[in-house]
Parts: C-alpha cells; sequence; structure tokens
C-alpha cells in the first residue's frame, strides 16, 4: 500500500483535489514542489501529500485566501486553526485513510 512516489492522478484520488489545481498550487506555494522523472511526469511523495491535504483544509473548508493559506503553511500566521467541536486528525492519519477507503472501493467495485 505504502509507495515512494504517487502520480498526480493517484493524488488527485486521494486527496480529493483536481489535477488542475494541484499543478496551480504549485506555482503558489514552495512548499509544493513535486520531483518530475525523465520524462517530466510529477512524482509526489508522502510530504508532499500531507502538504496538499492541509492546503485543502485551509483554503476549501477554512476559507483561507491562497496568500493567508501561504503564511499558515510557512509559519508565519498564529491564528488558532482549530475548528470547535470537531477532532482534527493528523494530516498523515487523514492520508493513510483515504488511501484505505481508495483500495477498499477499487475492491468492492472488483466483486
Amino acid at each position: 500500500m505504502k509507495k515512494l512516489y504517487y502520480s498526480i492522478g493517484e493524488v488527485s484520488e486521494i486527496t480529493e483535489v483536481e489535477p488542475h489545481i494541484l499543478r496551480y498550487w504549485e506555482t503558489r506555494f514552495d512548499s509544493l514542489k513535486p520531483a518530475k522523472n525523465r520524462s517530466g511526469k510529477r512524482m509526489y511523495t508522502d510530504d508532499d501529500i500531507e502538504t496538499i491535504i492541509r492546503l485543502k483544509t485551509l483554503i476549501r473548508e477554512k476559507k483561507y485566501s491562497t496568500a493567508g493559506a501561504r503564511q499558515v503553511i510557512e509559519g508565519k500566521h498564529s491564528r488558532n486553526n482549530g475548528i470547535p467541536g470537531k477532532v482534527q486528525l493528523p494530516v498523515g492519519v487523514v492520508k493513510d485513510l483515504k488511501e484505505v477507503k481508495l483500495f477498499l472501493e477499487k475492491l468492492m467495485s472488483q466483486l
């Protein structure tokens, strides 16, 4: 289940963020720079996926602007990012759970 590198399609499935948004975020966030293989295809790591999940939470759920999310990611923003009444799972756990969910969905579709 664990992989060293993920394609943009796999990352899009895991994070539920469209590929064109992932490519846009690469231009806006220095912390999101996936390596590219010889043919120029992006190779995302677990750290990249965790960054994407954090960005998705900040931008889509907490309604931060791109600039505001950049400040939070870079540690320049001190505002409490918690959501009252909602348990925050570590980003790595969220990523792992989404991967398991995708695996189970694919398995179910084969039955």
